[in-house]
């Protein structure tokens, strides 16, 4: 499991320096920026077209996710599908990806490895991947899933409560050459899953979604 008395040495020497999708998901495979490679299957690149309008940003691979090499093609995945086709936003269309590559897990239930979150350090650590990713798609605008990704984004103080639902400018502290125009953010679909109220929690991830849908909208 990961430690604290580790070299991490970050991802940059193996992003690739004319990146196309497939050359990120072969060079990701060798990545030993930190030390979640080790326990992880494979590392698990963003999926979805080169060109989209909308990149989706959640925190890292789950369980089945480390398993298949996709990312959300587990629960939270379905669930994510789900809303975005109820605001009218073809999931086939949309970029996703997450800010830490590798799969962080604690411990085994049954067959089942349990997810444990990153941390700062992996996700400073994996931060040239999502840089690689924005320059390659260059999306009209993104959305943040939960607080990893926020924080990833905006930093050690970023709380979901407080930004979820409103457009927002990408931050200039990463220093993306090609920023969204737009960043949007929601809880993770997971936190549905999770939720005493799934229905009530559901329909507030629509509607934070729907926000986001009107504003690719109206910039077509």
């Amino acid at each position: 499991m990961a430690r604290d008395d580790v070299d991490r040495p970050g991802a940059e020497q193996w992003v690739p320096e004319r990146p196309t999708h497939e050359a990120l998901v072969e060079a990701v495979q060798d990545c030993r920026g930190c030390e979640l490679h080790s326990d992880a299957t494979q590392a698990v690149m963003g999926s979805g077209p080169a060109g989209a309008r909308l990149l989706v940003l959640g925190e890292q691979p789950g369980d089945r996710e480390d398993v298949e090499g996709e990312p959300f093609v587990g629960p939270a995945g379905r669930v994510l599908d789900r809303a975005l086709e109820d605001v009218g936003i073809d999931p086939a269309e949309v970029y996703r990806t997450n800010v830490v590559k590798h799969f962080r897990w604690s411990e085994t239930r049954g067959k089942r490895r349990i997810h444990q979150s990153p941390k700062t350090a992996h996700v400073a650590a994996c931060a040239p991947w999502l840089r690689a990713e924005l320059a390659l798609v260059r999306p009209a605008g993104a959305v943040l899933l939960g607080g990893t990704a926020g924080k990833a984004v905006y930093g050690s103080s970023f709380k979901v409560g407080e930004a979820r639902g409103r457009l927002v400018e990408w931050p200039e502290r990463l220093g993306t050459e090609d920023p969204p125009g737009w960043v949007l953010t929601t809880t993770h679909p997971s936190a549905v899953l999770r939720a005493d109220d799934r229905d009530a929690a559901y329909d507030d991830l629509v509607a934070d979604l729907r926000v986001a849908a009107e504003a690719l909208s109206r910039a077509t």
